[in-house]
């Protein structure tokens, strides 16, 4: 962890320099109560910032903590990547594949609590191309859930789908924020970091399955018309899975993200226009009148959300940073961290109680990085399996806590098909069966060891 000169000094010293933070947490958990969208976790995190500003002793130290938190060359590589996965995304959605696939699974047979099994297969498979399970929820619920629900699944099963199906995408996903942090922050290479992580994700992505195939409650039977079945399905469409395919396999050869969702979008593209899916002025169109529109400017304009967060995110993480906080929060772990186990699960309890006061993942990880390094060096423990706890810790406690984005989002979708089909946040935890795996998966790995064994031996 980097030793701060110049430390950003606050009034009222301790308490002083924990009220950004404090200003965060109350603001998201307000949000979170109302039933906001991202826009509340947007104005949460720039609060923050501005009640800061009061109790900062420098003003001008206070603005250049914020332009170091800007600086970092994450933050670019994320925001790059928010774009650019939008726009792969939209290239996805909007061709019919999504809906294609689903009605094949409907005309097969695959109802109620098979349809739910199918929904989460779906769900990981579109999260882990995209990298983003936000994301994925504006693209998947619109179309699985109210199939599902209709198909005889129960609502909140139908969410806590979707939800673990993300949830798996987030964490293994090799081009999701989540993963990158959690490689970048523990200099570990991204490629085996995903390869290893599978040792985490994929047996609590089989549990999960099983228990959605087991407990899966089912609702009223409500199948789908087959004129609406038959409207709906393109098959065609199946031609942009080129898509994921082309960003995964790039990634997987440890290409640059930013290469590698380049590449992807340039293949959908093609595909897409020599296909005859899309028009040249369905990607990108000049109307007049000073206008722009297509699928493009569409996709990027919708990240303008989650952007905003980030900024305010970064900034703040520069102001906690410059402020000492972490440094002071590190030497009052750093007690418990003994030994390679209790090293473990302290990296286990400060991610998972960050993640949740913050509800992003991602900031948890930056936030903790620096001191995860330190103190899981000093104590022996692998650089892979510190990225991997990292991660795989904040995509348990971020998703099960109901004040976040992953239950406030999706139930918010829900309530928009009707009262039949609204599902309150505190319910999706509850059902979101890869979380609660991968609780069971960390627990295990901390008491026994399993995948404590590094790559590099």
């Amino acid at each position: 962890m980097n030793r701060q000169t110049g430390r950003l000094e606050f009034k009222l010293g301790a308490f002083g320099r924990l009220v950004p933070l404090l200003t965060a947490a109350c603001m998201i958990l307000w949000a979170a109560c109302s039933q906001s969208n991202v826009n509340g976790y947007v104005i949460a995190f720039f609060a923050a910032l501005v009640v800061g500003a009061l109790f900062a002793r420098d003003d001008k130290a206070y603005g250049e903590a914020i332009v170091y938190g800007l600086c970092k060359p994450m933050f670019a590589v994320i925001v790059l990547a928010v774009m650019l996965a939008a726009v792969s995304g939209k290239l996805i959605s909007a061709s019919g594949m999504v809906q294609t696939i689903a009605n094949y699974v409907v005309a097969v047979g695959l109802t109620g609590r098979w349809f739910v099994a199918a929904a989460f297969l779906i769900t990981c498979l579109l999260a882990f191309s995209t990298g983003t399970s936000v994301g994925t929820y504006f693209v998947v619920i619109p179309i699985l859930f109210p199939v599902g629900v209709m198909a005889g699944a129960a609502p909140q099963y139908m969410l806590g789908a979707i939800v673990s199906g993300a949830a798996f995408g987030d964490n293994l996903g090799p081009i999701s924020d989540t993963t990158i942090a959690s490689s970048s922050t523990q200099h570990a290479d991204l490629g085996t970091v995903v390869r290893t992580r599978m040792r985490y994700s994929i047996p609590a992505a089989v549990g999960a399955l099983v228990l959605f195939l087991l407990f899966t409650r089912t609702g009223e039977d409500r199948l789908l018309d087959e004129t609406m079945q038959e409207a709906a399905v393109r098959p065609l469409s199946l031609i942009m899975l080129v898509v994921p395919v082309t960003i995964v396999a790039l990634c997987l050869l440890r290409k640059h993200l930013i290469t590698a969702l380049s590449y992807g979008i340039l293949a959908g593209a093609a595909a897409g226009l020599v296909s005859g899916i899309y028009r040249v002025e369905d990607l990108v169109a000049f109307p007049g009148g000073f206008a722009v529109s297509g699928l493009v400017t569409e996709a990027i304009g919708g990240t303008a959300g989650t952007v905003a967060m980030l900024i305010a995110v970064f900034a703040l993480l520069g102001v906690m940073e410059k402020s000492g906080l972490f440094e002071e929060v590190g030497t009052l772990l750093q007690r418990f961290a003994q030994s390679e186990r209790s090293t473990e699960a302290t990296i286990v309890l400060s991610t998972g109680i960050l993640s949740m006061i913050t509800g992003v993942i991602s900031v948890a990880i930056v936030a903790l990085g620096d001191l995860v390094n330190e103190i899981g060096e000093q104590a022996g423990v692998d650089r892979y399996r510190r990225a991997n706890l990292l991660d795989c810790t904040g995509c348990v406690f971020c998703f099960l806590a109901p004040w976040t984005v992953h239950c406030v989002i999706p139930a918010q979708q829900s309530a928009q098909f009707g009262e039949a089909f609204a599902v309150a946040p505190a319910q999706i935890p509850f059902v979101n069966y890869y979380s609660i795996c991968m609780l069971v998966i960390l627990v295990i790995a901390i008491v026994t060891g399993y995948g404590r064994r590094s790559p590099e031996a």
